[in-house]
């Protein structure tokens, strides 16, 4: 009898020991980059509660709060940048590298005139995107 109660804290601190050892493994799931399509969002379920949320570029991705554990991030513009949120005393509880890329491409057309791109957005019929098209 005496024997099992001594081998229970054992095997509490070993199951301790194994969720610790797993935490890195979350982390590595994370440092996948996350594909968004331009204009499109994808939603982000954290690991826990936010305190700040960190955009590398605002250019590129945006992050709307829906609540402390949900983010939605949008793309904005096309590249590669980075989003961090963390808790109230600075643990990270999400960080992805965020790429933005013109998704399916079904619905946009750019039409060059000269020097000039409009960007369409298109479905039954086109007109201007509200997206500024830089020129090269």
């Amino acid at each position: 009898m005496s024997r099992s109660v001594a081998t229970r804290p054992l095997a509490r601190l070993a199951v301790l020991a194994v969720a610790v050892l797993a935490l890195p493994g979350i982390a590595l799931a994370q440092a996948q980059p996350l594909n968004v399509g331009i204009d499109q969002s994808t939603r982000i379920q954290l690991s826990g509660p936010a305190g700040s949320v960190i955009v590398g570029n605002p250019q590129i991705a945006d992050v709307t709060v829906v609540d402390a554990n949900t983010l939605y991030i949008t793309g904005k513009g096309y590249g590669v940048t980075e989003i961090v949120a963390v808790d109230t005393i600075g643990r990270t509880v999400f960080q992805s590298q965020v790429v933005v890329t013109a998704g399916s491409g079904a619905g946009q057309v750019r039409v060059w005139r000269g020097g000039q791109a409009t960007e369409m957005a298109c479905a039954s019929s086109c007109s201007p995107s509200v997206r500024a098209t830089p020129t090269p």
